[in-house]
């Protein structure tokens, strides 16, 4: 715990700029909507956000090894506040989507720093501990900040403004609470063939998760609004999914690291068709029976990208786990990048509640991957099994994170101690 403590003014940065960025992509994708955007345009800036967090994770390492972490996260959570605050300046659709563009690049380098940060002051025996944590301040700060939406108001200046002030606020911590300025870590090494070949299945599936959860995140608020949910449903139906994943992900990980974890990685993929498709079919527009179905939905799309990685990193050779989940995350990062637009589209065409049919024809494609992986190849041995953990899509450095310590001489770890357990011939860095 002694260790961990001079990382707690990180973790509440963390918790400000994770409540900020997913109160900002719902009051955008909701708001949109009222000023009277398309469907498709909704879409496009949503595409312009993930654009700009995809070139943000692959270039802001070269910036912190330049002026190095205070200074990169100063000026890039100055960027992402004077772009929030432009919004309500401008309401235009070209100006929305440059800033979009723009906040998508500031909060990757932001998560970047921050991550890196916290790598660097963690102890190989508080990694676990610092992960949960992580995890249990990205829920409730991600689930949290929806509510203050209703709180404060869709319509107005106020609500930008309250998350100008999240971002300039998670200044403060990091700015007085630790006086360390730790040396900028390494280029994240980029190797998609490698992270392709070491797992067709997983490469494939963290692009279609990426297709499908951007689809849903940019685009669920446009369809709850236009079913006739008020701002308060909104926030509802979108903590909802939230709360399923964090509810479920973990059992789904216990019980892939027992049995093949491909059939538990095809069992959740259709349940997750079953629960778009039904969506799609059923909801109408009775918000208990979306606020149930979402919930379900979120419990199985949700933790589809955690359990895919889990897979591949099981395939991996030894000192491969950070390439290989920076390679998966970009995978994921090129879905997300097309999901949105794609979604709004189909929803501009065939009405609401298609984004779910979006999703369940890109799921789909998913099982007929997975089914495919499972015929070409045997399963990894569950003696070479390792450890479940939720990855999050924050940034490249996050897999530096999570990774494990090197094994100490003649001892293997204990399983807390990281990502995965020592193993006979798949141990993970």
């Amino acid at each position: 715990m002694s260790s961990i403590r001079p990382l707690i003014p990180l973790l509440i940065a963390a918790g400000i700029l994770l409540g900020g960025n997913g109160l900002q992509g719902t009051l955008i994708a909701l708001r949109g909507a009222q000023e009277g955007f398309s469907a498709a345009t909704i879409g496009f800036i949503g595409t312009a956000y993930f654009a700009g967090f995809l070139i943000g994770c692959i270039f802001i390492v070269q910036i912190m090894r330049a002026v190095g972490h205070i200074r990169t996260f100063a000026a890039l959570a100055a960027l992402a506040a004077a772009g929030t605050m432009l919004l309500p300046m401008f309401i235009d659709p070209v100006m929305w989507t440059i800033v979009r563009f723009l906040s998508g690049f500031c909060f990757a380098g932001l998560f970047t720093v921050m991550e890196a940060w916290l790598n660097s002051g963690v102890e190989n025996r508080d990694r676990a501990q610092i992960l949960a944590v992580y995890r249990v301040i990205d829920i409730t700060c991600v689930t949290g900040s929806q509510f203050l939406i209703p709180l404060v108001g869709a319509q107005g200046f106020e609500i930008f403004l309250v998350m100008a002030i999240m971002t300039t606020i998670s200044l403060v911590p990091v700015s007085l609470g630790d006086r360390s300025n730790p040396k900028p870590p390494e280029d994240v090494k980029l190797d998609l063939k490698r992270a392709w070949l070491i797992s067709p299945l997983a490469a494939a599936g963290c692009m279609a998760v990426g297709l499908s959860n951007s689809a849903f995140r940019t685009m669920s608020p446009v369809y709850a609004e236009e079913i006739g949910m008020s701002v308060t449903d909104v926030a509802t139906f979108m903590s909802v999914s939230i709360i399923g994943s964090a509810l479920v992900q973990y059992p789904l990980g216990y019980l892939s690291d027992r049995f093949d974890r491909r059939a538990v990685l095809l069992v959740t993929t259709l349940l997750a068709l079953a629960s778009a498709l039904a969506l799609f079919l059923f909801a109408g527009s009775d918000r208990l029976t979306n606020f149930l179905l979402v919930f379900m939905f979120g419990s199985f799309a949700m933790p589809l990208y955690p359990l895919s990685a889990a897979h591949a990193n099981d395939r991996a050779k030894p000192n491969e786990f950070v390439l290989l989940n920076a390679g998966l995350m970009l995978f994921y990062s090129i879905g997300a990048v097309v999901g949105p637009f794609a979604a709004a589209n189909v929803m501009a065409v065939a009405g609401p509640h298609s984004l779910f049919l979006f999703s369940a024809a890109v799921y789909v494609g998913m099982v007929i991957i997975i089914i495919w992986r499972m015929g070409a190849r045997g399963s990894v041995p569950s003696d070479q099994r390792g450890r479940f953990v939720a990855l999050l899509r924050t940034s490249l450095i996050f897999a530096r994170l999570a990774r494990r310590a090197p094994p100490t001489k003649g001892k293997a770890q204990k399983a807390g101690d990281g990502v995965q357990p020592a193993a006979k011939s798949a141990k993970q860095s």
